[in-house]
């Protein structure tokens, strides 16, 4: 790296950085690299700009004026340079996107010349003391990031004011006057006064002041102060540190990890933070530096801390992440970090990510993101693991001579309670050990060593056509799945080491990539291994309380291999642009034989891969009360043995989608979808029908109110038409027969009240029916912010509606009581016209900014085979906040009743469907009315999405 040094005292009055090797009359040249492989990215300023900034410094300082007059025509001056300056490294940025390396050298070398300057001029104009004593030396010092001269555009100024001992007042003003120059001009600067004794006292004491001081560098006034500080720190405390601080570095990088989620593969990273970001880089230089002095990360190949390939993967993560830091700033023109969903979008522009395959250029740029952070994790796993083995945390012995060891099978030794091999060369020359290491691991419950992890990632190529094929290596990954109770830990192991997309080509495909919605918590590899995970905790029996139907299938028996085989494979074949069902069905039928499966077994892979789906899509975008929902969904699995395999396959997919994405109302769905289709399994499909559910429903309503006399039970089972029996359960039949009893033809009546079994909260209406009921109380929940997942509406055959709407929160919970009043005041208020639930919802219907950048295609179909006297019409778009309302108002302008609509929410994606009759009770068969609805909808859908992007 490139060293700016400025110029000691004695060197002349010049109030400009002295950066040349060789003093020239234009002491802003560009300063000479040291290093011929480290250039610049551009000069920010040229010789021109800086002769002429050096005649404006020089005029401004010769203002006879007072020393805030100066102060004020430096700033001028210097602001100037910075803006020149920063926009030409923004410029050349924009042309050379991923040339992060030579654009923070270029970023420090802006900075030192303004802080030089601004140092020169406290020191030599504003404060001269020509005759200063010994005790008023005074070295201006960089630290930090900025001491390693890796600089973004909105990096901290970290500076070190270091006097041989107290602080003087001299001292004192200038490092005022010098802080009032780099606050003028809105440098984000970070200091410190201290003298030598100061840093070494402090060092001994923070091991953030350790770390900091660790990477110091001079800028200006006595360069002896620093070399005194720099033996001191390494003669007083680096040199005999090194395991203690080691311990402090892992410790912090723990902690810091944990605090980010302890995931690498969150959809929003945090590119300097983040696990596998650049503050992991970062530890490990600091590490290095402190044990072995270096000065550069390519040290590391010499001192055997990594090979030549290591290092050149570090090299070019830390690159492409430095690319990404630079970008960030540059966009948000402030110090983020965080690589949200809406900044993912430019910063891929920026660096040149084009749509292509199938899959947009976020998409490819955030799996480069990924791929590189799981390199950065592995190599720094590799390395901090060895120096913690050699350094710190060593076993006490008498704790070592008296516990039991594993024994490990014949080739393995364990070296610091890890696994190695004994022998390399002979490890390597069966390409069969790179699996059995695995086995062997997840056998003694003994992690892999850092040398074995490394002999494996560099002997992945031994993995040909034969390996794949052989009995073996299949039977190995099988049994790492099905024997040993915990695969998670192997598989995830295996896919960090590039193993299983060795061992499976096709699945390298997916390894780190990103799904761009804010639905999927995880790339699709780790979503995969999370499934597998699932279904281990199930067997465990782990999950019995929140997953009892998943957890009793298990328990009865079913194909364990065939269940995890289609979970390993169930997504393997997205990225592309055909659906990812059938092309996985497709790889599903090549791997499961290699896999050693019967025949049969193939044939159930390959089919619970193709319709993997199939179940969470009826669950959740159909009405399960409809007999022909459920009647069609059984004839489509067909056996009792494929729907338990279904039923614990979706309920995994489900969990491993992210925290929070399971929840009681997906589990009700799930459960009473499974219960009502293995009932008509084995009674027949025939029971399904719907004059017995209506003769059931209201035998249940009537044991359900034995208060009420013969007569009133008559009215209100004859009041109700069959859908209303058949659609609701007897707790809502209880509810609207207490509503319906004694209502006016001008009365309103709310219940509102928990579903606890559902995860949301139960709304009930009941009012004299007219038209555009069901669209007025979407509007109305709208306005209070709920977000409606499920919803019925039935008219009586006296001319009342009833309408049922289960609700959440913004967070997806039930409605606290206290919030319940407010929701009962808007719906009274909407419906006396007090609130005009189309002009309301104006302001309120936003998208968030960092969900602007999603895409989503809009897509309206028309379904009159999924229920007997239903059309289902099924729009699957972009959600927002006021679209159920937008979408309700249009049907209901177009005369169409809808009876009942299912929300199913994914992300930022609703597919919302609609059991609607037409204004004479017919279902929508003509073609021209289809497009006529289409294209009315879609309209309502564009303006809403015009309206939410202002």
């Amino acid at each position: 790296m490139t060293r700016h040094h400025a110029a000691s005292p004695d060197q002349g009055s010049d109030l400009i950085p002295d950066t040349t090797a060789q003093p020239t009359r234009n002491v802003f040249a560009l300063p000479p690299a040291t290093d011929p492989d480290a250039p610049l990215i551009c000069t920010p300023l040229s010789d021109s700009d800086c002769a002429a900034l050096e005649e404006a410094l020089q005029r401004a300082v010769a203002d006879p004026g007072d020393a805030r007059a100066i102060r004020k025509a430096v700033v001028d001056v210097l602001a100037d340079a910075l803006r020149t300056g920063n926009a030409r490294l923004e410029e050349a940025l924009r042309a050379a996107p991923r040339d992060a390396r030579s654009y923070v050298r270029a970023q420090t070398w802006l900075t030192d010349l303004v802080i030089t300057a601004a140092l020169k001029v406290a020191r030599l104009r504003l404060h001269p003391n020509p005759k200063a004593s010994d005790a008023e030396r005074l070295s201006v010092i960089a630290v930090g990031g900025y001491g390693r001269a890796e600089m973004a555009p909105q990096s901290d100024v970290d500076l070190l004011f270091l006097t041989p001992n107290k602080v003087t007042p001299w001292a004192e003003s200038v490092i005022e006057a010098t802080l009032y120059i780099l606050w003028d001009l809105r440098l984000k600067v970070g200091h410190a006064s201290r003298t030598i004794g100061d840093c070494i006292k402090l060092a001994r004491e923070d091991y953030t002041i350790r770390t900091a001081l660790l990477e110091h560098r001079f800028l200006e006034g006595d360069p002896a102060l620093q070399v005194e500080l720099k033996t001191r720190l390494w003669s007083d405390i680096f040199s005999s540190t090194a395991s203690e601080f080691i311990e402090a570095k892992l410790t912090e990088r723990g902690e810091r990890h944990r605090k980010q989620g302890g995931q690498r593969y969150v959809l929003e990273p945090n590119v300097k933070e983040g696990k596998g970001g650049l503050r992991d880089l970062q530890t490990l230089y600091w590490i290095a530096k402190y044990i072995h002095q270096v000065e550069q990360a390519a040290e590391l190949v010499d001192t055997g801390m990594f090979t030549a390939e290591e290092y050149q993967s570090f090299r070019d993560a830390e690159t492409f992440l430095w690319a990404v830091r630079c970008h960030l700033h540059h966009i948000a023109k402030r110090p983020v970090e965080q690589l949200t969903f809406d900044i993912q979008v430019e910063v891929a522009e920026r660096m040149r990510y084009f749509d292509h395959a199938g899959r947009r250029g976020v998409e490819h740029f955030m799996q480069a993101y990924f791929r590189h952070a799981t390199r950065v994790g592995e190599l720094t796993r590799i390395f901090l693991t060895g120096l913690e083995q050699r350094l710190v945390k060593r076993e006490p012995m008498l704790v070592g001579l008296f516990r039991r060891r594993k024994k490990v099978r014949d080739g393995y030794v364990i070296v610091h309670n890890r696994l190695n091999v004994v022998d390399s060369d002979a490890f390597v020359a069966d390409p069969l050990n790179l699996l059995r290491i695995f086995e062997e691991s997840l056998r003694t419950g003994l992690l892999l060593h850092p040398d074995a992890m490394r002999l494996i990632a560099a002997n992945l190529d031994g993995f040909d056509a034969t390996v794949r094929d052989s009995r073996e290596g299949n039977r190995i990954l099988l049994d790492l799945m099905l024997k040993h109770g915990n695969p998670e830990r192997a598989l995830r192991r295996m896919n960090e080491l590039g193993v299983l997309g060795a061992f499976i080509p096709e699945f390298e495909n997916i390894v780190a990539m990103m799904q761009f919605n804010v639905y999927h918590h995880y790339t699709v590899d780790e979503h995969t291994i999370q499934c597998v995970s699932t279904l281990a905790q199930i067997e465990r029996e782990e999950l019995v309380e929140e997953l009892p139907i998943a957890s009793r299938i298990l328990k009865q028996g079913v194909n364990r291999k065939v269940l995890y085989v289609a979970l390993l494979l169930h997504d393997i074949g997205k990225g592309r642009p055909e659906d990812h069902s059938i092309i996985g069905a497709q790889i599903a039928r090549r791997l499961a034989p290699r896999l050693g499966l019967t025949p049969d077994e193939c044939e159930t892979v390959e089919w619970l891969v193709r319709y993997h789906l199939l179940m969470s899509d009826v669950a959740q975008k159909r009405d399960i009360s409809d007999p022909r929902t459920v009647r069609d969904f059984a004839k489509a699995v067909k056996t009792h043995k494929r729907l338990d395999l279904l039923t614990v396959l979706t309920v995994c997919d489900i969990r491993g989608v992210g925290p929070g994405t399971w929840n009681n109302w997906k589990a009700a769905l799930l459960r009473q979808l499974y219960r009502e289709t293995a009932t008509a399994m084995d009674t027949g499909l025939e029971d399904l029908n719907r004059d017995k559910r209506e003769s059931e429903a209201k035998r249940a309503l009537r044991a359900a109110l034995p208060d009420w006399e013969r007569k009133d039970l008559r009215i209100e089972t004859a009041r109700h038409y069959g859908p209303y029996w058949q659609g609701l359960t007897t707790t809502t039949h209880t509810i609207f027969a207490n509503m319906l009893r004694g209502i006016r033809d001008d009365e309103i009546r709310i219940d509102l009240h928990p579903d606890t079994d559902r995860d949301a909260t139960r709304a009930c209406f009941a009012l004299a029916d007219h038209p555009g009921i069901f669209s007025r109380l979407a509007g109305a929940l709208a306005l209070v912010g709920a977000n409606v997942v499920d919803a019925r509406t039935y008219t009586s055959k006296d001319g009342y509606a009833t309408a049922v709407f289960w609700i959440q929160d913004a967070d997806g919970h039930p409605y606290e009581d206290a919030r319940l009043p407010r929701l009962r005041s808007m719906i009274q208020r909407t419906f006396a016209g007090e609130v005009v639930a189309g002009v309301a919802l104006a302001d309120k219907d936003k998208v968030k900014k960092r969900e602007r950048a999603f895409r989503m295609p809009t897509s309206v179909t028309f379904d009159n085979e999924g229920s007997e006297i239903y059309t289902i019409i099924e729009v699957d778009t972009r959600d927002r906040p006021g679209l159920l309302f937008d979408l309700t108002r249009t049907l209901a302008a177009q005369n169409i009743y809808i009876a009942s609509a299912v929300i199913a929410t994914y992300g930022v994606q609703v597919v919302d469907s609609f059991y609607v009759k037409d204004m004479f009770g017919l279902k929508l068969h003509a073609k021209s009315k289809q497009e006529a609805l289409e294209r009315r909808l879609r309209e309502a859908i564009s303006a809403g999405a015009e309206r939410a992007r202002r």
